[in-house]
């Protein structure tokens, strides 16, 4: 059942907007590095590691047997969600971060070969860029870029002509960090597809705010970390077509990833449980569960109109501020990034965090993407469902007055 939005009642579940930040009521404005958690999904950790908790797939007691069934059917709550076609296809990670490495050490490192390319867009965050530079050098590939046009958007025409038979692997976000660019994935898939080559999909800023189907998308690969959708840090997920999975090799070794250990040999266990050596982080993946079955009840299309209009309400309030520059504005996102010309973005965001505003500043591990803006940083303001007007109003307030005094 979809429960309606309302914005009182979902502020009242996110108990870590209520505190003073620098004398100041706490304007958290920095969705898409972490989101807030909401009481269902810290009940859950309470819960689990007061009353549940156990290893899983181990031992025979009611605990550990309890805890493996819970363990499990979140695994398919995550099935459901992006609507994996088996729910051995969910592989518990750390993150996005650990799940694009598992891919480019197993599946890449056994596929690559001297000459094999491998396309990465320039709009990606370090995650996707580091790990296919790691392998490139191991394997004797070479990684590609995708360059980005003026607007921040992909540059599909250099993304066909780099295309060609050498092409291996395409790696590309859903919707970039920065400026909140949502990448043509679809189409992107299937010309990687017309050239057999694998594509992975970085879902880290997509899944709070779009419906995912990996089937429908024909993703070979899709990554999301559990903390931008207002579930723990520490979990995340690896999504993978069954067949690649199937295929490739363990990445780490030790408990629960193997059928039979003697020195003389070791035989790995089926997919997932090849992936997830050691003990997993439990909590996290049941923290994850309730953190989706939260989110899917509410009506999502209210929730997201609710938050772009919030961004324009921002950007309204703004765009008479002399020298500010919006980078790369892009239609229907969750953010927007800024600069003030002749102001140093760090300078800005500490003035900022003095009136108890709290955005991201930097280069937001996206140093490509900066470095062909010509930019050392810029201000990034991610808004989630929890935001009201009356944020956006104190962050207005709070950059006018930082802007007069720089």
């Amino acid at each position: 059942m979809t429960v309606q939005f309302d914005i009182n009642q979902i502020r009242q579940q996110f108990p870590a907007l209520n505190q003073d930040c620098n004398g100041q009521p706490l304007v958290y404005l920095d969705s898409a590095a972490t989101t807030q958690k909401p009481k269902i999904v810290i009940e859950t950790i309470q819960q689990y590691y007061s009353g549940h908790n156990a290893n899983v797939h181990r031992g025979s007691h009611a605990l550990t047997a309890a805890a493996t069934t819970q363990f499990e059917q979140a695994r398919e709550t995550v099935q459901r969600f992006i609507n994996a076609k088996h729910n051995k296809e969910i592989i518990w990670t750390r993150g996005a971060t650990e799940a694009l490495n598992l891919i480019a050490q197993t599946y890449a490192r056994q596929n690559l070969k001297p000459g094999d390319e491998i396309l990465v867009s320039e709009l990606e965050h370090h995650a996707n860029i580091v790990p296919w530079q790691i392998v490139a050098e191991q394997t004797g590939a070479k990684v590609v870029k995708i360059p980005m046009n003026p607007d921040c958007t992909l540059d599909m025409d250099a993304f066909h002509q780099s295309l060609n038979k050498q092409t291996k692997i395409v790696a590309v976000a859903h919707i970039t960090n920065v400026t909140g660019t949502r990448n043509p994935i679809e189409k992107i898939i299937a010309d990687a597809h017309q050239y057999g080559a694998v594509a992975v999909i970085d879902g880290a800023q997509a899944v709070a705010h779009e419906k995912v189907d990996v089937q429908a998308l024909d993703a070979d690969f899709y990554v999301f970390s559990g903390h931008k959708i207002f579930a723990p840090a520490g979990i995340g997920v690896l999504y993978g077509k069954y067949d690649l999975l199937d295929a490739m090799p363990p990445w780490h070794g030790g408990g629960k990833m193997v059928e039979k250990v003697s020195f003389e040999g070791t035989t790995f266990s089926a997919v997932p449980g090849k992936f997830e050596a050691g003990t997993p982080n439990v909590a996290g993946s049941l923290a994850l569960a309730a953190a989706i079955d939260w989110l899917t009840a509410l009506d999502q299309q209210a929730s997201e109109a609710h938050i772009h209009k919030l961004r324009q309400q921002a950007l309204n309030g703004i765009k008479d501020i002399e020298d500010l520059r919006i980078v790369g504005l892009q239609p229907d996102a969750s953010l927007f990034s800024f600069v003030v010309d002749g102001v140093h973005h760090q300078d800005i965001a500490t003035l900022l965090d003095q009136q108890g505003i709290a955005l991201r500043a930097g280069h937001h591990c996206a140093h490509p993407m900066l470095d062909a803006l010509g930019l050392s940083g810029t201000l990034r303001v991610s808004l989630a469902l929890y935001n009201t007007e009356q944020d956006v109003e104190r962050f207005i307030a709070a950059l006018h007055k930082a802007c007069s005094l720089l």
